[in-house]
């Protein structure tokens, strides 16, 4: 039975929950929406601004509300909360890009208002700063120009000048902008920048529309509000009482709704009144406010209820506000102002917390010192004051000590080349930020960049004239007091390469030639390249004519060698040599002319062939014409024709070197001197010597065929009977003819003899032939009939 009574009563007071949950829901009304611009709405850039939305909204403590901040209808921020706080919207050193008309929107469930626009202006522009590249350069040569407008934000628009002149316009959103110019014209040239950040253009207002009137009657009913205690002062600690009621025409106030509001707060509500309670705290001062809401109607009645403190707010001070470790810093908490008619300032007790910490002892005087440690001591510092039950937190305060900065460490960023710019890297691993890093060229400060930015450094541009240039540079790093100095910059300097050299020399202990060389074949030279710059070299040598290098090596020496152990007649020609390194810059030596003349074997090889093929000439010569002087004193021709004119026949005889014929001539008479009897043929390769040389220089110094005479002696027969004696020698003679041609007309003959016309009988030409047999002549055929 207990049971059973106990279900609808637990139904009741469901229902009844729900109920007032719903009627809860059922009376938020935002009443307000207001935004406005700290500290003015015209400022100077880099004035911290902040953008307050403040909504004014009936209802629990737990509605959740939706912020959205525009700025000239862009959302520039939005948030949620479940607080009536403010919401606030920070531009921390402001820039003229935040300038524009900012409202506020506030959504609460299904309800939504915006509040009036408020138009932020900021004045004043960061001057510019203009970099170049380098300020004295040659006709034609480019220079890159950079102008920047530190820290500034927005659509910004640069403008080069030159001599007051535009010479371009660059629109961007970043905060610096770079351009290349060709200058042509000779002359001093004085060039700046300027820049203008780009806002929204100004709306145009339309006319106004026809106007209405329209007469608005006030309801004859109103809220009304009361306190308690009444008429006395109220401190901290004090029960305060707070009711709402209506007052007057109540016919329609079955429809009213009365809300009891602290600010922004809700305390309570109901329908035709409310009433709340509370312990007096001094930030409850203020205006309370009793709102009757009737359909769409609104109507307040208000209160101001001033609370005095029993103590104010204590304060958390640090002493120096700036500190480094290992350096003692001081906190003190103290609460300035307290009620005399309550308490006094011995009642009064202080703690002092760190990231949520107890620090301070139970006694304590307010002030604790403490050393800094980045380890131990980084943190959220806060405090507290006790009194009657009554506790009081200080504002927090970030305490983080900074980090003296390290040795700097500098280093260079890719090749170094003399005479080419190059990056320097200058960074810190340790120290608090900003960092000042100054680059320094024997101890003069030459420039100077602060880094604000986390993992950052500074990057220098150098260019360096001589190779020992490099150990004048350092750089200085600084945080606040602290400052400290590089080591000398340290790296590989590399000198371009110049006045590349050829030398030749077939001996290495012997000065090489630098114009050319003449050496025999079978012995080695050696081509020497040198060149004035750093190390490792590329040394290529060249044969022109080639266009691929006939050897390469590297070197860590300013010279190289190039060996060619044999050279033949192939290698005559010119060489030069070609040497890089790391610089890029290429140095090509003049030209050597290499002459290989012939080895002193092959020119004694050749002379003494000659000298064995003009003796053996020489000796066959000779031979040949000893053998031929010979043939011709031997040889004797004789021609015999018979005596008696009846006789038709002719007998010749014909004695020749070798051998001897019988030949009948024809019948018509004796033949030319083209006929010959005996017969010899002369070696060409002597026909300048000998007998055949001799008739070869009678045949061409005069064209008259040569005549000699033969002289023959026909000896007395004994034989008186057969063939008469003639008394006396008889002599014939007989005319040789040579061809006008020459001696080699016909090969076959050399020489004829003509017939003889002797007067003698066939028998005597018998006798004739006995008696030449009998003087120990060669044989001879025997005449034919």
């Amino acid at each position: 039975m207990p049971i059973l009574r106990m279900g609808p009563r637990l139904l009741l007071f469901t229902f009844v929950l729900l109920s007032t949950c719903q009627t809860v829901e059922s009376q938020l009304v935002i009443r307000s929406v207001v935004l406005t611009i700290e500290p003015r709405n015209s400022v100077s850039r880099g004035t911290d601004v902040t953008v307050r939305c403040q909504a004014t909204i009936n209802s629990d403590r737990s509605a959740k509300r939706e912020y959205t901040i525009y700025r000239d209808d862009t959302v520039v921020y939005t948030h949620s909360s479940n607080t009536s706080e403010d919401v606030l919207y920070r531009l921390p050193d402001a820039r003229v890009a935040n300038a524009g008309k900012y409202k506020c929107l506030v959504k609460v469930q299904d309800k939504e208002q915006m509040s009036l626009p408020e138009k932020l202006t900021l004045t004043g522009l960061k001057t510019p700063i203009l970099h170049i590249d380098k300020k004295v350069l040659s006709e034609g040569e480019n220079v890159k120009m950079r102008c920047s407008a530190p820290e500034e934000t927005g659509n910004i628009l640069f403008t080069f000048y030159m001599d007051s002149t535009d010479l371009k316009d660059v629109r961007t959103n970043t905060s610096q902008v770079e351009m290349t110019y060709n200058f042509k014209d000779v002359g001093v040239r004085r060039l700046h920048c300027d820049y203008k950040v780009i806002l929204l253009a100004n709306a145009v207002s339309s006319n106004i529309s026809n106007v209405i009137d329209v007469t608005v009657k006030e309801l004859e009913i109103t809220p009304t509000i009361s306190v308690q205690p009444h008429g006395t002062k109220i401190i901290e600690g004090d029960n305060l009482t707070i009711s709402c009621s209506v007052n007057g025409n109540k016919q329609n106030s079955s429809e009213a709704k009365m809300h009891l509001l602290k600010g922004s707060t809700m305390l309570s509500f109901g329908e035709t009144s409310t009433t709340h309670s509370m312990t007096a705290m001094a930030e409850d001062s203020g205006k309370f406010e009793c709102m009757l809401e009737m359909g769409t109607v609104l109507k307040q009645a208000t209160e101001h209820v001033i609370i005095t403190e029993l103590f104010s707010k204590p304060v958390l001070v640090m002493e120096p506000m700036e500190v480094f470790e290992k350096e003692e810093f001081r906190l003190t908490c103290k609460s300035t102002n307290y009620s005399t008619e309550r308490i006094s300032s011995s009642k009064i007790t202080y703690s002092i917390y760190r990231d949520n910490y107890k620090l301070t002892p139970d006694r304590f005087n307010g002030t604790y010192v403490v050393p800094a440690n980045v380890q131990h001591q980084n943190g959220k510092y806060y405090c507290i004051a006790n009194a009657r039950n009554v506790s009081k937190y200080s504002g927090s305060l970030n305490v983080k000590a900074k980090v003296p900065v390290s040795k700097p460490e500098i280093m260079s960023i890719g090749k170094v080349i003399v005479g080419k710019p190059f990056q320097v890297r200058c960074h810190s691993d340790q120290g608090s930020l900003p960092i000042n890093y100054t680059l320094l060229r024997r101890g003069k400060a030459i420039n100077s960049i602060a880094v604000g930015e986390s993992h950052h450094e500074a990057i220098f541009s150098i260019t360096l004239q001589h190779h020992g240039d490099i150990e004048d540079y350092k750089c200085r790093a600084k945080n606040r007091r602290y400052a400290l100095d590089s080591n000398k910059l340290n790296t590989t300097v590399i000198v371009p390469l110049s006045g590349a050299k050829l030398g030749i020399s077939s001996d290495l202990s012997a000065a090489p030639s630098e114009l050319s060389l003449d050496v025999a074949e079978g012995y080695a030279i050696y081509l020497l390249c040198s060149v004035q710059g750093s190390y490792p070299i590329s040394f290529k040598w060249y044969k022109r004519g080639n266009a691929k290098p006939l050897y390469t090596i590297t070197s860590t020496k300013t010279t190289g060698t190039y060996q060619i152990p044999q050279v033949t007649n192939e290698h005559s020609g010119n060489y030069y040599c070609l040497a890089d390194n790391p610089a890029e810059k290429t140095s090509v030596s003049q030209d050597i002319t290499v002459d290989v003349r012939m080895a002193r074997w092959k020119k004694g090889l050749i002379v003494a062939c000659c000298l064995l093929v003009v003796a053996f000439a020489v000796i066959g010569c000779v031979l040949h014409f000893r053998s031929q002087r010979g043939a011709r004193d031997d040889a004797t021709e004789l021609s015999v024709k018979p005596s008696s004119p009846k006789s038709d026949d002719s007998l010749t005889v014909s004695l020749a070197h070798d051998t001897m014929e019988v030949y009948n001539p024809p019948k018509v008479g004796v033949e030319s001197a083209g006929r010959v009897w005996g017969q010899w043929t002369v070696d060409p390769g002597c026909a300048s010597s000998g007998a055949g040389s001799d008739v070869g220089s009678s045949a061409s110094s005069n064209n008259e065929p040569d005549v000699e005479y033969t002289e023959v002696v026909h000896p007395q027969s004994e034989d008186s009977v057969r063939v008469p004696l003639r008394k006396g020698t008889e002599t014939v003679y007989s005319e040789v003819q040579n061809s006008p041609t020459g001696p080699y007309d016909d090969q076959r003959h050399h020489g004829s003899l003509e017939n003889a016309d002797l007067n003698s009988t066939q028998p005597e030409v018998h006798h004739a032939l006995l008696e030449a047999r009998h003087h120990d002549l060669p044989d001879l055929p025997m005449p034919v009939e």
